[in-house]
């Protein structure tokens, strides 16, 4: 339920195009517009209607595909709005908040704006315009948490956790239907995604994904990346058993980034817990992964010996995924801010992929060549954001799957992680 707006005393200051922190647009609280899409309804869709639809792609259905997304966006980005116009006004006022609330601002006033497709060429323009807004949106999760995180004060720990939640389910929604109708374009026009196959892949969406495959190809990119230190330091093992050929029709990215952020934390706890006596190696207890496919689910749990959750910083594991210093004392850490800062500065921003955790591109800010990568990584290796659990619960419960964390203090964590496998969930979208 949401709280009770309470009466607004201020008067609203007089227009003015700039986002700073100490003023805000004459249409904050009021337009006619903005309440005309806040009061329609989305319309989520599940798996099995993106492949449905996608599968027999023609220019028909292609330009029935932009249409759906033209008008779905303007819907979603109203109801995050208003979300923003029910928080405090010190909190949308703070500058990074404000700076969110101005881009999904520009972006519902040009997605409604845009006019209707009824051509091939229409439809090319049109993914030039999707990739445009999510290219501007790169910023948007550190910068939200960032500014949610130094807000924190002023919000009550489960408000701002909700709508944070909210705001960060809403643009993974827009990101799949803009991204999905990209790659559909694409495939119609004979431009297949690099990596892809037409035998099983409908859009963006993977038709026979390999779960195992997924594991122990995240257990490879965190062992070259770990490497890449150039210390020889030694990680342990991951044992993989259960339905390891357990296969699916899923998102790639949506199962990858978990598996790999749960992995990475297993890996670093593991090393922790257990170091090394003088200058020999330890010997590090294994991680242990296990698959079961069950009739609507499948279910990967993840258990380490990393000693569990055991902190000054949190009383709880559900703790972790908050936002909020007041559940989590680590949100407030001063390099964690930095690094939130830096992120959110730079071009490419964060976009929750595995990707970019291996080797984020250069912003080309003049420095030129291989040494803004460098920095990158080498950022990326070396802080943490805070994000990586939050988002891996936020993707698991995308289609209405799930992950839950169980510490034995002082010995390990058993993570667990369930994706519906029959394609039936909706979106969880909240209106």
């Amino acid at each position: 339920m949401r709280p009770t707006r309470r009466a607004l005393t201020f008067s609203l200051p007089q227009p003015t195009p700039s986002t700073s922190s100490t003023r805000a647009p004459t249409h904050f609280y009021r337009n006619r517009q903005l309440e005309l899409y806040a009061s329609k309804k989305s319309k989520p869709l599940s798996l099995r209607q993106l492949i449905f639809f996608g599968r027999s792609m023609n220019e028909e259905r292609l330009i029935k595909s932009a249409n759906y997304v033209r008008t779905e966006l303007p819907v979603r980005l109203a109801h995050r709005i208003r979300d923003l116009q029910t928080l405090p006004f010190v909190v949308v006022r703070q500058e990074q908040v404000a700076k969110v609330y101005e881009l999904y601002w520009s972006a519902f006033e040009r997605t409604r704006s845009y006019p209707p497709i009824h051509t091939r060429a229409d439809n090319d323009r049109f993914c030039g315009f999707l990739q445009t807004i999510l290219d501007e949106h790169a910023s948007v999760i550190p910068t939200l948490s960032l500014g949610f995180s130094l807000s924190s004060q002023h919000l009550d720990p489960e408000l701002l956790d909700t709508v944070l939640r909210r705001m960060l389910v809403s643009r993974i929604s827009r990101r799949v239907l803009a991204q999905h109708h990209v790659a559909l374009s694409a495939s119609l026009a004979g431009r297949e995604p690099p990596g892809s196959e037409k035998a099983d892949h409908v859009g963006i969406i993977s038709t026979n994904l390999d779960a195992g495959e997924c594991i122990r190809h995240c257990v490879e990119l965190l062992r070259q990346r770990r490497g890449a230190d150039g210390q020889g330091r030694v990680w342990p093992e991951v044992h993989i058993d259960g339905d390891r050929d357990t296969k699916f029709a899923y998102i790639r990215e949506h199962l990858e980034y978990p598996i790999f952020e749960l992995l990475k934390n297993s890996f670093r706890f593991t090393r922790l817990a257990h170091p090394s006596p003088g200058s020999s190696p330890p010997t590090l207890p294994p991680v242990q992964v296990t698959l079961v496919n069950s009739p609507t689910d499948v279910h990967i749990r993840i258990s380490d010996q990393g000693g569990g959750l055991t902190s000054a910083d949190i009383n709880s594991p559900s703790d972790l995924y908050s936002f909020s210093h007041l559940r989590n004392k680590a949100r407030l850490a001063s390099d964690r801010l930095a690094a939130l800062k830096q992120a959110a500065s730079r071009r490419h921003g964060v976009m929750a992929t595995v990707k970019e955790q291996l080797a984020p591109a250069a912003d080309g800010d003049g420095s030129g060549g291989e040494t803004g990568v460098e920095e990158d990584a080498e950022l990326a290796s070396r802080t943490h954001l805070g994000i990586g659990l939050p988002m891996s619960k936020i993707y698991a419960e995308y289609f209405r799957g799930g992950l839950h964390l169980v510490s034995l203090d002082g010995y390990g964590l058993d993570a667990y992680l369930r994706l519906p496998k029959l394609g039936t969930m909706l979106e969880d979208i909240e209106v």
